[in-house]
């Protein structure tokens, strides 16, 4: 197959090398392709035309549209979340869209629990009083027995559900199939997410963000929450009503934040996120590791053309009509 990969002209995580190729495909017995490597316009207007798949970025995708590529059969996205190239108007009839997910997991699953371990020990509120040279004896509690609601059970989230589950935690887990997870005391459908918001002491975000996640958490639905309870966001930032959680926070009926991801990015420097209590900022990297996510990438991507080989669906096609 003839391959062009084009890499972002300037990325913390990339690019991908010919020899970062290489050395993925050898460990996944990948057998040989022609591959084509860019980052500039030229580049990718030299070697497009040729191309039968195109490997690239979330954000460099809509640089290259129109897609003029006669003999195109398949896109391959290394980002999981694809939400800001939605309504996908732009895919040619035939052409399968990839993404990457399961990429993340590791990663993710070690941020999501590590947020949850700085909200049950009361980490945020220890650095708002930091900044404040304030000092307060704060004490946490261990996660046994802790009631964890996880909406999401995708890549991120069910890593997150492996390690709360390690930990004795009692998880809930909501998501669209409502089928059972391993890791969950119990799974339940979005629309019932009400009955249980009130019992839970930890609120994790992870699902991706489509028409029906669009504004999950509202005013309403995060006044749910008991007092003190403490919410981790690193699906995507318009899944939840930014201004009511800072309002809750401000007003102590929350414990305490992790957010990773916002309804804005970069935030800008007056936002009131900067300054609201009990709130701790990550800027969109819970889920990246430079020194991994192109090479998981990469494996994603050999794993969908075995499939294809093999008469079989990729194991990361995206459904562009859920969403992910």
């Amino acid at each position: 197959m003839r391959i062009h990969v084009q890499n972002p002209p300037d990325d913390p995580l990339g690019p991908i090398t010919p020899a970062l190729w290489a050395e993925v495909a050898a460990r996944c017995k990948e057998p040989p392709h022609d591959v084509t490597f860019a980052d500039d316009r030229a580049g990718y207007a030299a070697l497009i035309p040729q191309a039968e798949a195109l490997v690239t970025d979330k954000d460099v995708l809509p640089t290259l549209l129109p897609l003029e590529a006669p003999r195109l059969k398949l896109v391959f996205v290394a980002n999981a979340g694809l939400d800001n190239l939605a309504p996908f108007d732009w895919l040619p009839e035939g052409v399968m869209l990839l993404n990457n997910r399961g990429a993340h997991a590791a990663k993710a699953g070690e941020f999501g629990i590590m947020a949850v371990l700085m909200l049950a020990n009361r980490v945020p509120e220890m650095v708002t009083h930091q900044r404040a040279g304030h000092w307060q004896k704060l004490w946490g509690s261990v996660l046994a027995g802790r009631r964890l609601t996880l909406v999401g059970l995708g890549g991120l989230g069910g890593a997150i559900a492996a390690h709360a589950a390690h930990f004795g935690m009692r998880i809930t887990g909501v998501r669209a199939s409502g089928a059972p997870h391993p890791a969950c005391e119990r799974v339940v459908a979005p629309e019932t997410l009400d009955l249980v918001l009130p019992e839970s002491e930890f609120l994790l975000l992870a699902c991706p963000l489509t028409p029906r996640t669009r504004g999950l958490m509202d005013r309403r639905r995060l006044g749910l929450l008991p007092q003190g309870a403490g919410v981790v966001n690193i699906g995507r930032g318009p899944l939840m009503d930014q201004a009511a959680l800072c309002d809750l926070l401000q007003s102590g009926h929350l414990g305490g934040a992790v957010l990773d991801v916002f309804e804005q990015e970069p935030v800008p420097p007056e936002d009131r996120i900067w300054r609201v209590p009990n709130l701790i900022v990550s800027p969109h990297t819970a889920a990246d590791d430079p020194a991994t996510y192109y090479a998981r990438s990469l494996e994603c991507l050999f794993a969908d053309l075995r499939a294809l080989r093999a008469g079989e669906r990729p194991p990361t096609l995206f459904d562009i009509a859920a969403g992910y």
